[in-house]
């Protein structure tokens, strides 16, 4: 039984928003704290409840969705929630993660999203995933040089451009002009954009 305790800010079903899995429906679960600390980001990661993973297996059997996002805050941080995943998965569950980058996700997870901090471009240089599934970097002033950064160092197989959000506005066209930027000098896998559609679309 799996009473080790867990930092939890939320758990709930609604439809992935961004990135490749856009409108899967998804369990997201939202654990604390984190290794980073970017001003403009939108969840209150230190607001968290402790939960065995008992109570959380509880939680998710609660929805339909057989997708599960594993998210944050920063996830690979949290101890022993390889324990939690070997659970899911032998459940028959599809895990997905949300990372940082700076730390391997475990085994268990069978897609991987990353999104590396422009304000903390130095750490990526020393430590950063060997490859991911998707990409998505935050325009959160000139990216430019950062994305060169991270697609040297982190081999995916789709690349995004995303808005920063401050204080309900987006940077949208920005955001736009850095994409054109990029895929200027660019051949084939050019790089998208990703926009948080479920802001746009009202849900959670």
């Amino acid at each position: 039984m799996m009473h080790r305790e867990y930092r939890i800010v939320e758990i709930f079903e609604t439809m992935q928003g961004e990135g490749y899995n856009t409108g899967m429906p998804s369990v997201f679960i939202r654990f604390g704290r984190c290794n980073l600390d970017c001003p403009w980001c939108d969840t209150n990661y230190n607001e968290f409840v402790m939960m065995t993973g008992e109570q959380i297996l509880a939680e998710v059997h609660k929805y339909e969705a057989r997708n599960i996002v594993i998210t944050g805050g920063e996830p690979t941080i949290q101890r022993g929630i390889e324990e939690l995943l070997q659970v899911l998965k032998a459940e028959g569950y599809y895990l997905a993660i949300e990372t940082n980058g700076l730390k391997d996700v475990p085994v268990e997870i069978d897609y991987v999203a990353t999104s590396p901090k422009r304000l903390y471009s130095n750490m990526y240089e020393k430590r950063h995933l060997s490859q991911a599934d998707e990409v998505r970097i935050v325009v959160d002033g000139d990216v430019q040089a950062f994305c060169a950064q991270i697609e040297a160092l982190i081999p995916a197989k789709r690349y995004y451009l995303s808005p920063c959000e401050v204080d309900g506005d987006f940077n949208m066209l920005e955001t736009i002009r850095q994409l054109g930027q990029l895929n200027a000098t660019r051949g084939e896998n050019k790089w998208a954009l990703s926009i948080q559609t479920h802001k746009l679309a009202g849900i959670e």
